[in-house]
């Protein structure tokens, strides 16, 4: 049991310094193998194909079945690189059969009209803060990050860990780093998103660069995602938005309205930072405006005329 504990260190650093995953992966991964690894030693301590099988089926009775497919994931590539590293003989992943029913859910998204609201009411925060800098600069960020997050479609997170100078605001670009720091680079072409980022820029100029993040807090340090989180719900409430909105919801909202556009999925997928076409499919499914122009308007029923 002990060789396996080492092992698993051993793996972590090869996923850390070999595949270069990012810190939230690792974390997740090291979170998976130890509770499996705290499971078989609840048992006769090996590593073997019932072990495995009772363990998936207690993962079953826990977690919900994204959760579980994604820890078995992380089991199952751990298994794989002793096998390839040949500190096991065989891998008790290669006999197990492991498919199981995923309930697809929709990812939700914001209307356009409440979009528009939440950065109305974001602005109009500014506007009546004039009297007071600590909080006018507040909104100046928020704002920022607002549109930055409607204008580009990325995660919080590589929101929150951007450093100053991934924006480029005289190119008009901005370079991501997603999962498995993959960079990408886009282009923000509107008028008043270059704005709100330039007038952020120049109101935290100091703070920026002393922490050396684009997006910092009231204490001097980057801006957290829970932080990004808490300010849409403030702002929601203000805007009186009934609707439960997350920063994740302007990711969804922002490759599904570009759907409606006619943008190709495939140059969706590149703006996303996915890396299989499959992840960006799901958006098909969420276009629902797009479904009714085309039903409505390209059906073949409505070239067929019954004479009465």
């Amino acid at each position: 049991m002990q060789n396996f504990v080492h092992l698993s260190e051993g793996y972590l650093d090869y996923c850390q310094y070999q595949k270069r995953l990012d810190s939230k992966t690792l974390k997740a991964y090291r979170i998976d193998i130890a509770q499996l690894l705290q499971y078989i030693k609840g048992s006769d301590g090996c590593l073997s194909k019932i072990n495995l099988s009772n363990y998936v089926i207690s993962l079953h009775n826990i977690f919900k079945p994204k959760t579980v497919k994604r820890k078995i994931a992380s089991i199952k590539a751990f298994c794989n690189w002793m096998e390839y590293e040949e500190f096991i003989t065989s891998n008790p992943f290669s006999k197990m059969n492991l498919k199981f029913h995923e309930p697809h859910i929709l990812p939700k998204t914001i209307p356009l009209d409440v979009i528009k609201t939440i950065l109305q009411s974001a602005y109009q925060e500014y506007e009546m803060n004039y009297k007071s800098p600590n909080k006018m600069a507040t909104c100046l960020r928020n704002i920022a990050v607002l549109e930055l997050l409607f204008a580009t479609g990325m995660r919080v997170s590589e929101l929150c860990s951007l450093q100053s100078d991934n924006l480029n605001l005289p190119d008009k670009q901005i370079r991501i780093y997603g999962k498995g720091s993959k960079e990408r680079m886009i282009t923000i072409s509107n008028s008043d998103v270059l704005s709100a980022l330039h007038r952020y820029k120049v109101a935290f100029s100091e703070q920026i660069e002393n922490v050396g993040f684009l997006f910092v807090n009231r204490l001097n340090h980057r801006l957290s995602e829970q932080s990004v989180r808490f300010m849409i719900k403030k702002l929601a409430l203000k805007a009186k938005v009934q609707q439960h909105l997350t920063p994740h919801m302007f990711r969804h909202s922002f490759a599904t309205l570009l759907l409606e556009e006619d943008v190709d999925i495939r140059y969706i997928q590149q703006i996303l930072g996915h890396s299989s076409i499959t992840t960006t499919q799901i958006y098909t499914h969420v276009s629902t405006k797009k479904q009714n122009d085309i039903l409505s308007l390209k059906h073949p029923r409505n070239r067929v005329s019954i004479n009465s």
